[in-house]
This record gives structure tokens, sequence and C-alpha cells, in this order.
């Protein structure tokens, strides 16, 4: 068996699932995991949000380690769960290697949701989630729109390689600008459940939900960065929309709000 080999799938399955948006005590069971079913003596891995620090012994009590640096984040439930479906594969069919690579490289390139899907679904997302604040029918098509904006704004962010931290503070802008305006000239009636229903698409929901998991499950490091990393994206966004209201009540008085 080739161990190196081994090592080196089991930490492209890990990088993969890190790159998805995976808690961090699922990667180091899905590390560990692998390793095992094809008789690795002793697995171990060390893994935070940012990067993965693995070392296996053989046989022949030679320790082989792996670092690998995650340099980008997104979310996308599917791919973890495809991987750690495969992982489980291995455990109870010991794959073959060559097969086990075919498929992570499948679902590193499987077909994401397109861009149209994605600003449709944020455009009924913030109206929506408007709705539920309390806004009314004309506040539901406002935030249609501040949907559609903002996720064409971050879908070309993103494109260009712009960190999260200035995409969230552009998307809170943008939205408090765009509630502001359509509340002045009339076509909107409620700019606070505008703002708050379309802002619902920025808050980082899977940092804080795997923060609180991975603290539970006793990974105190991962938990911190994530927790961290969720207070910076709302500190962003609360520049963003704040930015633009002190401006507005400096200029036009906030009679709107």
């Amino acid at each position: 068996m080739d161990y190196n080999r081994v090592l080196h799938l089991a930490t492209y399955a890990g990088e993969l699932m890190l790159q998805s948006g995976a808690e961090i005590y699922r990667v180091e069971e899905t590390l560990t995991r692998i390793c095992t079913s094809y008789g690795i003596q002793s697995a171990q891995s060390f893994v935070t949000p940012t990067g993965i620090i693995m070392s296996i012994t053989d046989n022949r009590d030679y320790v082989m380690t792996k670092v690998v640096r995650i340099n980008r984040r997104t979310v996308d439930l599917d791919k973890i769960a495809r991987i750690n479906d495969l992982s489980r594969r291995i455990s109870s069919e010991r794959l073959d290697l060559n097969y086990v690579e075919s498929m992570l490289e499948e679902i590193k390139h499987s077909a994401k949701y397109n861009d149209k899907i994605l600003i449709f679904s944020s455009s009924i997302a913030a109206g929506f989630f408007t709705l539920v604040f309390g806004g009314t029918l004309r506040d539901f098509f406002v935030s249609l729109f501040i949907g559609f904006v903002i996720e064409c704004i971050r879908i070309i962010l993103n494109k260009i390689g712009t960190n999260s931290f200035f995409i969230n503070a552009i998307g809170g802008a943008t939205s408090s600008l765009i509630a502001l305006i359509s509340t002045t000239l009339g076509f909107a009636n409620n700019t606070d459940q505008i703002v708050i229903g379309s802002l619902m698409l920025l808050v980082p929901g899977l940092a804080i939900t795997n923060a609180i998991r991975d603290t539970l499950a006793g990974d105190l490091l991962a938990g911190t960065s994530r927790a961290s990393e969720a207070f910076l994206i709302a500190v962003a966004i609360a520049v963003g929309s704040g930015l633009i209201f002190t401006v507005w009540i400096k200029f036009f008085g906030g009679s709107s709000i």
C-alpha cells in the first residue's frame, strides 16, 4: 500500500471539505477514517479553518507529515455530503485509490448553481425576509431589487478576488442606500424593514453555526476562529450600512428613516 498516496488523498478530501465550509470535527473524522481504512496504524490530524496538518505512521514506524494551506472558503454543502459519503464507502469497501482520486476530482469540479439561479434566489430571499420583519408589499419589491443588486456585486467582486470584509461592507452600504432612496421617493414605506430583510443575505449564519458546533465538539481554536470571522463580517455589514445612514442623516436630516 502506498501510504504516501493515502496521505495525499486524505488531505485532499479534507481540503475540499474545508473550502466548502465543513465543520472541523467532521474534517478530522474524515481524514482519520480514510487513513485507517487503508491499514495505517496511527493517523493524527490538526485542522483549523485555514489549514490542515496531518501525520501518519506506517507499519515500519515511519512517520509522514503533510501541511495544507486553505486560501479560500465558500459554502457548498453538497460537496461536504458527497465527500463524507465517499469516506464511509472507503471504510466499508476499501475502494481502489485510483477510483478515490477520480471521485475527488469529480466532486471538486462538480457543477455549481449558475449565477442566474443565485441572483434569483437572493432576490426572493431578501424580499420575503422583509415581509417576515413586517414590511409592506412595496417594501417587498424594493428588497427584491436590492437582493438582485447585492448578489450581482458579490459575484463580480468574488471573481476579481476581493476579500469578504470589503464585499460585506459594500453589500451593507448598497442595501441602506437603495432603501433610503426608495422611501424618500415614495416607492417604499419602511426603510428599517427593507434594510433588515436585505442584510439577512449577508449574515454569516454558517460561520456562527460552525463556531458553536466546533466549540461544543472541543475544537476551541477552530470555534474561536470561526466566531471571530462571524464577528468581523458583522462589523463589515455595520460599517457599510452605518456609513450610508450617517451621511444621509448629515445631509438630508434623516426624514425618511
